[in-house]
């Protein structure tokens, strides 16, 4: 049987989730702050791993423009980063904020809730990764031989961490429509139904992100979203005939 919680208690319980993923989030960032110099290396290595045709100079480096754009760019790397290493508190308290509705056995769900969400935004990053080097070779060439690219810190890394965490979102698809089946708020019949819409908004969405105006780079950011839709209704066909089942076994 489902529980229920007064608005104050839901405020409350918000508030105290709030706070402790907060919490998570700011040492996380503060590890990220220390551990950039290390990180940095690996963030231009798609960079570094360009023809010297294309870069501006033959060492690889980034410029800053500003006086503060180091400082800048090491923060705005430390929060994305403070997010993944917080990552399993993060999805914690946002499943403990939901289990008050849920039942039980419901409720038995969250670790493998926080270790999937973890996995997969994981898996999102390191897809990424391989897509940025191409992308960039695909944008740093379009202006033709007489336009020499000189990257600042600022520009590159916020095309690569909106790059990342992009994927990582994308990555969570599977779990956030089997969390919501599991819950009984959709069933495969929904998402059957709305895969046409959900074509066209991953298609647009996909567009989006993507950098590039090819079709191949289109296809690598739009074919996961689409193979992940695709197991969601598979996996929610398979949780429905077995609630199926089970209704008859109690009746």
């Amino acid at each position: 049987m489902r529980g229920f919680m007064p608005l104050i208690d839901h405020l409350r319980e918000l508030r105290h989730r709030a706070t402790l993923a907060v919490a998570a989030l700011v040492l996380g960032t503060i590890v990220g702050y220390v551990l950039f110099p290390r990180i940095l290396v690996y963030l231009i290595a798609p960079y570094c791993d360009l023809p010297s045709t294309i870069r501006a100079t033959q060492e690889c480096g980034l410029i800053a423009l500003r006086p503060l754009e180091p400082f800048s760019v090491r923060i705005r790397t430390a929060l994305v980063v403070g997010l993944f290493v917080s990552g399993p508190v993060l999805f914690l308290q946002i499943w403990r904020f939901i289990t008050p509705g849920l039942t039980r056995k419901e409720k038995q769900f969250a670790l493998p809730f926080v270790l999937i969400s973890q996995a997969l935004f994981g898996a999102g990053v390191a897809f990424a990764y391989l897509i940025i080097p191409r992308a960039l070779a695909i944008l740093l060439s379009l202006g033709g031989p007489l336009v020499t690219p000189m990257l600042s810190a600022t520009e590159y890394l916020s095309f690569f961490l909106a790059m990342s965490l992009a994927f990582g979102v994308i990555f969570e698809i599977p779990l956030i429509l089997i969390s919501l089946t599991v819950v009984g708020v959709l069933n495969a019949t929904q998402l059957r139904s709305a895969r046409p819409y959900a074509v066209v908004v991953m298609t647009i969405s996909a567009a989006i992100i993507t950098p590039t105006t090819d079709a191949v780079t289109l296809l690598f950011v739009a074919g996961p979203m689409w193979f992940f839709y695709e197991f969601s209704v598979i996996v929610a066909r398979l949780i429905g005939r077995r609630r199926a089942r089970a209704n008859r076994t109690a009746m």
